[in-house]
C-alpha cells in the first residue's frame, strides 16, 4: 500500500464548524426567542398602524352597537318606546359615520387642511345658536343640544373637537413651515383666545366634561408644538385655576367632586349613580352575567346606555369584556402615537396627535368615572356609547388617522404591493427596508 493510498483510506477528521445565525429577514429561530422575534416583526412591519387603527376601532364600535342594544331596552320601555329605539338609532349614526370615516381616509391631507377653518366657522356659529331659547334644547341641566325635529337632536361641541383638532393642526403647521414657533406670541396666538372662545360657549350651556376634554386637546397640541416648560406649566395652571373656580361655584359639580371612592348613595342620593356604577362591575366576575343579564339597567343605574355604558359591560361581560374594551383602546392610542411619531409633515403629525389625545383623554375620564377614581363628567366612551353627535364626529377622526397611516411611505409601497397587477403581483421586488423598497437584483451581482 502506498502512502497516497493509506492517506486515502485514513478517515478524515470533522472540521469544526461554528453556528451561523440566520441572516436579517431570514427564518427566525424556535422557541420562545423565536416567537419574540416573529412578534416584534410583525409589530415593525408598515402596516401595523393602519391594521391597529381599522380593526381597533370597527372592533369598538361593533361590540358598542351590542351593548348598546343591551344596555338600552329596559330603558326605552320605560320611557314608553320600542326596546330598539336606541339601537335603531345608534346603528344609523354608525352607518353614516362609517361613510364619514371612508371619506376622511379617501381624502388628502390638503383638502383636510381646507375643511379646518370652515368646520371651525361651522361648529362655532352651531355653538352660538345653542344659546338661542328657542333654539338650543336643555338636556340633564345642560343646554347644549340643537333639535333636528322629531327625536333626533345634534351636539355642536362634539363636533368642535374635530374642528379645534384640524384647525390647530393647520394653525401650527404654517407657522412651523414659518419658523414661527420659537417666538411664544405666535405658538399661543390665536391659538388660545379661539380655543377659550369655544371653551366660553360650551361652558354658557354648563358642560364642563366636554370642556375638559378640549382643553387636553389644546394641552396635546401644545406638547406637540414644543412648547416651553414654563410656557405650558403656566397654561396649564391658569386652566386649572379657572376650573378649579368654576366646580366651587357650582353645587352639582361640587357633590360630583365629592363622590369620588364612594361606597354608600350618601345623603339625598347623591351618589347614586357612581355607587351603582360601581356595583353593577363587582356583580359581573370575572366572565360576566351574560349578555343582556344585567341588573342594573333595570332602573337603578341612571344612563345605563351612555355614561355608564362601560359598567354595563363590567356587569355582563365581567372582567374579561371591560379589559377586552381597555385593550383595543390601548391598541388605538398606540397606534395614533405611532403614525404621529413617524410622519415627517407636521399637520399630520399635529392632527394625528391631536385626535389621539381627544380620543385618549375622553376614554380615560369616562372609564375613571366609572371606576370611581374621577367626577363623573358626562362624556360618552368614545365608539362605543350611545349617542350619533359623539359618534360622527369621532368615526371622521379616525378616517382621519386611517389616511395618514396610510400616507407613510413604507406603507404606501406595502399597498402597491398588494394590489396586482394584470392579475398578479409584481415580481423581483423584496423588501429591505420600512422605508423604501428596491427592485431584486439578479444572481451572481453584488
Amino acid at each position: 500500500m502506498t502512502a497516497r493510498s493509506a492517506k486515502a483510506a485514513a478517515p478524515r477528521r470533522p472540521r469544526r464548524t461554528t453556528p451561523v445565525r440566520p441572516p436579517r429577514g431570514g427564518r427566525p429561530p424556535g422557541g420562545p426567542r423565536g416567537l419574540h422575534i416573529r412578534l416584534r416583526r410583525a409589530w415593525d412591519r408598515p402596516l401595523t398602524a393602519y391594521y391597529l387603527i381599522l380593526g381597533g376601532s370597527l372592533l369598538i364600535t361593533v361590540l358598542g352597537l351590542v351593548m348598546v342594544y343591551s344596555a338600552s331596552q329596559i330603558k326605552a320601555l320605560q320611557s314608553g318606546l320600542a326596546p330598539t329605539f336606541f339601537f335603531r338609532k345608534q346603528l344609523l349614526a354608525a352607518v353614516l359615520g362609517s361613510g364619514l370615516l371612508v371619506l376622511a381616509a379617501r381624502l388628502s391631507v390638503r383638502v383636510h387642511r381646507m375643511l379646518a377653518y370652515p368646520l371651525l366657522a361651522g361648529s362655532v356659529f352651531l355653538m352660538c345658536l345653542v344659546q338661542i331659547p328657542d333654539i338650543g334644547v336643555a338636556v340633564n341641566g345642560n343646554q347644549n343640544w340643537i333639535s333636528l325635529g322629531g327625536p333626533f337632536q345634534m351636539q355642536p361641541s362634539e363636533f368642535g373637537k374635530l374642528a379645534l383638532v384640524l384647525w390647530g393642526a393647520d394653525l401650527l403647521a404654517r407657522k412651523q413651515d414659518r419658523r414661527l414657533l420659537t417666538q411664544w406670541k405666535h405658538l399661543l396666538v390665536p391659538l388660545i383666545p379661539v380655543t377659550f372662545l369655544v371653551l366660553g360657549l360650551i361652558m354658557l350651556g354648563g358642560d364642563m366634561g366636554t370642556a375638559i376634554i378640549l382643553t387636553a386637546i389644546l394641552f396635546g397640541l401644545l406638547w406637540l408644538a414644543g412648547a416651553p416648560t414654563r410656557l405650558f406649566v403656566g397654561v396649564l395652571g391658569a386652566a386649572s385655576a379657572i376650573g378649579a373656580l368654576l366646580i366651587m361655584t357650582s353645587a352639582n359639580r361640587m357633590s360630583r367632586l365629592a363622590c369620588i371612592g364612594a361606597t354608600d348613595p350618601g345623603p339625598g342620593d347623591q351618589c347614586w349613580q357612581a355607587v351603582h356604577g360601581i356595583y353593577a362591575l363587582a356583580s359581573g366576575g370575572f366572565f360576566g352575567s351574560g349578555l343582556g343579564a344585567s341588573m342594573e339597567k333595570w332602573g337603578e343605574l341612571p344612563e345605563p346606555h351612555t355614561d355608564f355604558i362601560f359598567a354595563i359591560t363590567g356587569e355582563e361581560l365581567g372582567l374579561a369584556g371591560t379589559l377586552s374594551v381597555l385593550a383595543l383602546f390601548a391598541a388605538l392610542g398606540y397606534a395614533g402615537i405611532r403614525v404621529a411619531g413617524r410622519t415627517e409633515d407636521p399637520f399630520v403629525r399635529y392632527a394625528a396627535g391631536g385626535v389621539t389625545t381627544w380620543i385618549t383623554a375622553q376614554a380615560v375620564i369616562n372609564v375613571g368615572a366609572v371606576l370611581g377614581l374621577l367626577p363623573i363628567a358626562g362624556v360618552p366612551l368614545p365608539l362605543f356609547s350611545y349617542g350619533g353627535s359623539a359618534l360622527l364626529p369621532t368615526m371622521f377622526a379616525i378616517g382621519l388617522l386611517i389616511a395618514f397611516a396610510r400616507d407613510e411611505p413604507a406603507a404606501r409601497a406595502a399597498l402597491a404591493m398588494r394590489q396586482p397587477v394584470f392579475g398578479r403581483r409584481p415580481a423581483g421586488v423584496r423588501w429591505k427596508t420600512m422605508r423604501r423598497r428596491v427592485k431584486k437584483r439578479p444572481s451572481g451581482e453584488r
